[in-house]
């Protein structure tokens, strides 16, 4: 682990330069509204250690798949969010010599995100190569209000010496994608103009031979200067260069002086404008933001994160890293991804870094969406829904590429726009839980908002599909005298190409039954022959061969541990804990695959997986066994592993056990728990930190359409709160040693239950439950 990092409750803090993790430190300090985002770059030239990273949501080159043995099904490319136009870029020339800090000495440095008010600030002093004494401060922010945009105020001070500075703004599309399959770049030049203290540059995304759309990107620049606080009568001459533009302002200095640039940005792209337009609108939008000028832009967003905050908080007392993790999880989470946009999804790195290309993974469903649920308006999950509902066609054909028929749908482990878009072999054809995750992330849309609707307009659709995958995927063992499914790969990876995993066939057994459940409620509602004539639908024969797989489905099992197997064979594995490799890890940097593949080591929740997400299906003394025995020899080298183990801790009273893994999972990037935060964020995990406190130490749930809370304090913590949302009321629950004190702002009442018992929670009363909290 490393632990620079300064506790703070409201912001993450590097106290003095730190070189060596600057790359960490650029993924921890990144900036994002939805829209846009970057990592935490400096803004003047620096030649160290940096991945200089911008992006704008959407927009995606099909990188050219690389594989040494090519296997029928395998996807022509790789989908990835690329590496944007540099927007914040800055030079300082002080007499001719560039301003670098990796060449200067650092007398003193502060870099700052304050995620209260969503800004990155820095102020340091450093000394060039030549003896001058330079102040550099910096403050930047991409813009919560106008979501397009982004503003920078920037200030040099000369501290010990007169001179010529040179200030030069600028736009820079010649970057590349580290994570480039070939080593190429993915933009070419559309358009570049230049004014006065201004520039517009319109990149494309290179031509393909895929069919997937060209994208084109128009970025804008202007800025205006000031000297000691009064506006500076500058002259910006212009610079052209291939896929760059940019203004230099050459002004004298003298000792004491201050110089300070307003760099206002924008990124327009064909995905919301029509290409004849984007300059246009690029140029009418620096219009908008420059008029309103620095400080009113600043006002507006620090608003509107406060809004944010209003509706998301968790405030922990008396643990001050706990406090700063979760917030830093929320904080992250609401700047990625704000649901105004159906078309958009939740990449695993958000805007922090290229590491798994952006894409579209099975954590938004299995993870982001009760996060979602909870802290945001009813549209903000459904639009995650709906993303996966006009992707059908796609898994459609998907499944099609790998033999399956009749509308049969396999979504993709990863996408941009549908498509498969992943090439390792045990995963592309064999992580199908994914399916699964979609299709309980319908049933926890509707029945944490009751939205019922939501079945005959969009999800039956997709369960039915779904469904016909599944019936074609499992096949009759005439030994077993059961169905059976070969050849998977389950959440825990370390485990490929095995037959009959465990949480596998019981979600896919799930599956089967909600389907049906589904198709009977949108009977009722006389909503169904219309779909059923749209998918060309059998509901006598199709639903009779489902309930035969549920009926006949084979569940690997011990019955001397009592204990679910992770899949057939597992016993067969030398059986081991995690602490007797505690020198070797983490094995997945450590150890050969061969040796990984033939441990017993997971590394994920597999079969915990499955008791976390049907809880309700199992007594306590099942849960409790399987808990135990699995928990010891899992390695937590995924970052969507510490969460589950936490609430299913929590439920059964572990509490030690869930602290742990609660502090594993929200320091998880603060800390540098799994030696990559370098490579960007784990955006998605990120709402199981989230999960840990509201789902695990505060046990919510919803059963038949009511709020349930189980709640109880960590030891060391002396009370904790949170806002969650329900059936369109947003509470403030806080849980001291004394009560759990529940708030309602609103005039509507709402059922909640706390401890087993039921409560009609009044609106604009303050309700105090007494009970055992700490217990």
């Amino acid at each position: 682990m490393k632990q620079y990092i300064t506790p703070n409750p409201w912001s993450v803090i590097e106290e003095g330069f730190h070189p060596e993790e600057n790359e960490i430190t650029e993924s921890l300090m990144s900036l994002g509204n939805g829209r846009m985002g970057q990592r935490g770059n400096f803004e003047e030239k620096y030649s160290g250690k940096t991945l200089l990273g911008n992006y704008v949501a959407g927009v995606y080159f099909p990188d050219k798949t690389r594989v040494g043995w090519w296997k029928n099904g395998y996807p022509d490319y790789f989908a990835k969010v690329i590496n944007a136009c540099n927007w914040i870029g800055i030079d300082v020339e002080i007499d001719g010599q560039i301003l670098d800090l990796h060449t200067c000495q650092i007398e003193e440095f502060y870099r700052e995100l304050d995620m209260k008010r969503g800004v990155l600030s820095r102020h340091c002093t450093a000394i060039t190569p030549q003896g001058q004494r330079v102040r550099i401060e910096s403050e930047r922010f991409c813009s919560m209000v106008d979501d397009e945009s982004g503003a920078i105020k920037y200030s040099v001070k000369a501290l010990n010496f007169d001179g010529h500075i040179t200030l030069t703004p600028y736009l820079d599309g010649t970057i590349r994608n580290r994570d480039a399959n070939y080593d190429e770049t993915f933009w070419q030049e559309i358009s570049k103009e230049t004014s006065f203290a201004e520039g517009i540059l319109t990149l494309e995304t290179k031509p393909n031979p895929y069919g997937v759309e060209q994208f084109e990107v128009t970025t804008g620049m202007r800025f205006d200067i000031k000297k000691n606080g009064k506006k500076l009568d500058f002259q910006s001459h212009p610079v052209k260069n291939e896929k760059y533009v940019a203004g230099k302002v050459v002004t004298e200095i003298s000792e004491g002086d201050e110089l300070t640039l307003f760099k206002y940005a924008v990124n327009l792209s064909s995905a919301n404008y029509k290409r004849e337009e984007l300059t246009e609108k690029a140029k009418n939008y620096l219009d908008r933001i420059t008029k309103k000028g620095y400080s009113s832009l600043l006002s507006e967003h620090e608003l509107a994160w406060a809004d944010k905050w209003e509706r998301n908080d968790i405030e922990i007392v008396g643990d001050m890293e706990a406090q700063q993790g979760i917030r830093f999880n929320i904080f992250h989470l609401q700047q990625t991804y704000t649901g105004e946009d159906e078309s958009l999804n939740i990449g695993p790195k958000g805007f922090t870094g290229e590491k798994y290309g952006g894409v579209t993974y099975w954590d938004t469903e299995a993870y982001c969406i009760p996060f979602y649920l909870a802290t945001s308006g009813k549209h903000v999950a459904r639009n995650l829904l709906i993303y996966r509902y006009k992707h059908l066609a796609k898994a459609i054909e998907n499944a099609g590429k790998l033999g399956f028929s009749q509308g049969a749908a396999l979504y993709p482990m990863v996408t941009m726009n549908g498509e498969e878009s992943h090439n390792e072999w045990e995963i592309t054809f064999e992580e199908i839980h994914r399916n699964g995750a979609i299709a309980f992330a319908i049933y926890d849309y509707i029945n944490y908002t009751g939205d019922k609707v939501y079945l005959a307009e969009y999800g039956l659709e997709v369960l039915i599909a779904i469904s016909r995958f599944w019936k074609q995927r499992v096949n009759w063992s005439a030994q077993k005298e059961k169905f059976v499914m070969l050849g998977v790969t389950g959440p825990n990876e370390y485990e490929n190409n095995v037959n009959n995993n465990w949480y596998t066939n019981y979600l896919a057994v799930w599956c089967l039954k909600y389907t049906l459940s589904a198709i009977e409620y949108v009977r009722s509602q006389e909503k169904a022959d219309a779909i059923f004539a749209k998918v060309e639908f059998d509901q006598e024969a199709e639903t009779k061969d489902w309930q035969e797989i549920i009926d006949k489905m084979y569940f690997p099992y011990d019955p001397e541990r009592e204990v679910f197997l992770q899949q057939d064979g597992f016993l067969d594995k030398e059986l081991k804990t995690v602490d007797q490799i505690s020198e070797h890890r983490p094995i997945n940097q450590k150890w050969s695959w061969d040796r990984i593949l033939r441990s017993c080591f997971i590394k994920q929740a597999d079969v915990l997986q499955g008791l976390y997400l049907f809880e309700d299906h199992f007594d306590q003394g099942t849960l409790r066994r399987n808990f135990d025995f699995y928990e010891p020899m899992t390695v937590h080298e995924s970052s969507l592993s510490p969460c589950v183990h936490s609430i299913l801790a929590s439920s059964l009273g572990k509490k030690e056990k869930a602290y742990e893994m609660y502090v594993r999972t929200a320091r998880l990037d603060l800390d540098d728990y799994n030696n990559d935060t370098e490579d960007g964020l784990h955006i998605t995990s990120m709402a199981g930190t989230w999960m840990s406190v509201v789902k695990g130490f505060a046990g919510q749930r919803v059963r038949d359409g009511v709020l349930v809370l189980n709640p109880y304090i960590p030891e060391g913590w002396d009370a904790y709160s949170f806002r969650i949302g329900f059936r369109g009321i947003t509470m403030r629950i806080e849980v001291t040693r004394q009560a759990v004190i529940i708030e309602n702002p609103t005039t509507e009442s709402v059922e909640v239950q706390v401890w087993g018992k039921q409560y009609s929670v009044l609106g604009e009363v303050r309700h105090e439950l007494k009970g055992a909290a700490a217990e």
